[in-house]
């Protein structure tokens, strides 16, 4: 009998703490409440002060607030500069446009529809906060042109109105984050990176001791440092050495996608010379020293000054194995890398200046890009036509709305589920809206009122947008819900009007929804072999001697290595096939890429010329063994040069070798993908 009793206890005890865990993880934390209230104390503060300074939009302050609305202060700078250089754009060419246009509906959409392609292409292009200012900078157009077709004489008003609105909430919202102490964008970054720090230390530890750890485990970490860019981007603003941590936030994460690179180029080099000379040896340990393998600090600087000399004792040789060349010349690169990302972290966490600025580029595929445009065009003709064939009295709101979530949708990394969210958010933003205006309101005047009243639908909102799995539906239903409410002095309880801008902004929804899945759709495999077609194309300039920096093209090659795992949903060994063509056209790339470089600063060497042609001449033509030849010429060539030249010639027989051996690896997959030499 105990036993059994004993036995229900437990499972009874082991129920209860899952139930307790399950309602744990929906009980909001303190920082989320935070944000919420700060997020509805800085829309209550908006739409008072629009209201006692007699705006013409009133509404349309505490609706740039919720739009503002960021978890941390640096974002929330970030977005606001972009918003108020987005509007004023907008603006100018809303003004420009109905001086043109303003005397035909026709005219005016069509050119309209244009401006609007063309942002959302630009946006395509931006990263962050800059391609949000230059969506906006598209829809604003139709926010003051559009929605004042009929009456083209108050556009310039309705320009000034919603300059001043967005200024207020700017204002409004900088001001509650400061007194409200929003968290710092730096503080919620270090952590961060330092995680990512310490796990890509642990894989080159593994590198250095067992060997290569595969592609699927760097892609994972890639996956892990990519997002922090976005954050790296929002820190200039906060405080005054915030360039200074910014900087070193972009260097730590450039030196992260180096050190994966270089370990597992060490580890290649390691498994291709096989027992490893004393040098050799002595490189491992100093590269496992570097990632804090001893009880003692290491000297970075020591490190690298010792792996700089066994480098130029190999190129004083002459005769070493291009093996352990490029074993030494891959550890040293790895302890530089090892250095900036030390740096980097400790620039973010102190603010002192870091040892190098460096820019993050995103990839971005020029089709994906097109599409995207033609999408929004394709979607707000449509649109555009069916309004003005029923004739709605509306239909101008109704172009606005559907204008804006197009807009919104093209910017985010997935457009489907994005709209998905938007279909969920709109009804629900409607329903709280109708709630709120006609059951708690009920006909009555008053702020203190509207604000309460205003509370619940913001603070759900903001709680669903800290999410990420509910986000759209919390944003979109944090910034429409004022959209429907429309509050003004005195609130207007026009029934009619309501539930027509309700209809409106969910048939919006609705159009989206469909948009994105029938308009010009690009699927995972498209965007892979988007993604494929632009390595291919990089490959050949960078084969041809085209490529440009060594850091930038590192950076962009992880972020496109980033988006290519995303865009994969096979497993097993065909995402792991996948992976590894992947990682192998960005190696070769960033491999001859290199060695163009290092070969242009060696031009004036006359001892070199001859080595130099022909090296490259065998990356032109992507021959691994007229690879493998040149990079031994150029190493015998330079045994008699200065220290600089003899440097500089290593790190470009060592890019040489690595470009040989992966073609050589993969020279079938190159062949069909269609590389020009191949």
């Amino acid at each position: 009998m105990p036993e059994p009793a004993s036995r229900a206890a437990s499972q009874a005890g082991g129920a209860l703490d899952r139930l307790l865990d399950r309602l744990d993880a929906w009980v909001p934390s303190p920082a989320a409440l935070a944000f919420a209230v700060r997020i509805w104390i800085g829309m209550m503060a908006a739409l008072y002060l629009a209201f006692w300074l007699q705006l013409d939009s009133a509404s349309s302050a505490a609706v740039g607030v919720a739009i503002l609305a960021q978890p941390k202060r640096g974002q929330a700078i970030s977005k606001a500069v972009y918003r108020l250089l987005g509007t004023i754009l907008g603006g100018a060419v809303s003004l420009l446009f109905l001086a043109l246009f303003g005397q035909d509906r026709v005219e005016m959409l069509v050119a309209f529809a244009a401006w609007l392609g063309l942002c959302v292409f630009v946006a395509q292009y931006l990263q962050d906060t800059r391609a949000y200012g230059a969506m906006l900078s598209g829809y604003t157009v139709a926010i003051i042109a559009v929605a004042h077709l009929d009456a083209p004489q108050t556009g310039f008003d309705a320009a000034v109105a919603r300059l001043a609105a967005i200024t207020l909430a700017i204002v409004v919202i900088t001001f509650i984050n400061d007194a409200l102490a929003s968290p710092s964008t730096w503080r919620a970054l270090r952590p961060q990176l330092a995680g990512a720090h310490a796990a890509v230390q642990a894989f080159c530890r593994e590198a250095f001791a067992t060997g290569d750890p595969g592609v699927e485990r760097a892609a994972a970490l890639i996956a892990r440092i990519a997002p922090m860019r976005a954050d790296a981007s929002a820190i200039a603003g906060e405080l005054d050495d915030g360039r200074y941590r910014a900087a070193g936030a972009r260097s730590g994460i450039a030196a992260l996608y180096a050190m994966l690179a270089a370990s597992r180029a060490v580890a290649r080099a390691r498994a291709e010379l096989g027992r490893p000379s004393p040098e050799a040896a002595e490189a491992l340990a100093l590269c496992r020293a570097a990632v804090g393998e001893g009880e003692e600090q290491p000297d970075m600087p020591a490190l690298a000054g010792r792996l700089r000399d066994r480098v130029d004792a190999a190129l004083r040789d002459g005769d070493r194995p291009l093996d352990e060349l490029a074993l030494l010349q891959r550890a040293l690169d790895f302890v530089v890398a090892a250095t900036f990302a030390a740096d980097g972290l400790h620039a973010l966490s102190t603010g002192d200046r870091p040892l190098r600025d460096v820019a993050l580029p995103t990839h971005r595929d020029f089709p994906v890009a097109l599409r995207a445009a033609f999408r929004v065009v394709i979607a707000f003709a449509i649109t555009a036509a069916l309004f003005v064939a029923s004739g709605l009295p509306q239909s101008s709101f109704a172009l606005v709305q559907v204008a804006a979530t197009c807009s919104l949708s093209s910017v985010t990394p997935d457009p489907r589920k994005f709209a998905l969210g938007v279909l969920m958010g709109m009804p629900l933003a409607a329903l709280a809206a109708g709630l709120v205006l006609f059951g708690l309101l009920a006909g009555n005047q008053g702020f203190p009122l509207l604000a309460l009243a205003m509370a619940p639908p913001i603070l759900v909102g903001c709680l669903l947008a800290l999410n990420p799995p509910t986000f759209t539906v919390g944003f979109i239903g944090l910034v429409f819900f004022p959209v429907l409410l429309a509050p003004s002095n005195p609130q207007g309880y026009d029934a009619a009007t309501f539930f027509l801008n309700a209809f409106l902004v969910v048939l919006a929804a609705v159009l989206l929804f469909l948009a994105v899945r029938l308009v010009l759709p690009v699927s995972a495999a498209r965007h892979r072999a988007y993604a494929l077609d632009s390595a291919r194309r990089d490959l050949a300039e960078a084969l041809a001697g085209e490529g440009g920096d060594a850091t930038t093209r590192t950076s962009l090659n992880a972020d496109r290595l980033y988006q290519f795992a995303g865009y994969g949903s096979a497993s097993g060994a065909v995402r792991r096939m996948a992976l590894t063509h992947a990682f192998a056209l960005a190696q070769i790339e960033a491999a001859a890429a290199r060695a163009h470089a290092q070969m242009r600063r060696l031009r004036a060497a006359e001892a070199l010329r001859g080595p130099i042609g022909r090296a490259r001449a065998a990356l032109q033509a992507g021959h691994p063994g007229r690879l493998e030849a040149a990079a031994r010429d150029l190493v015998r060539a330079a045994s008699a040069e200065p220290r600089p030249s003899r440097l500089c010639t290593a790190r470009a027989a060592t890019d040489l070798v690595a470009a040989a051996r992966t073609i050589a690896r993969h020279r079938r997959f190159l062949r069909r993908l269609g590389v020009a030499p191949f």
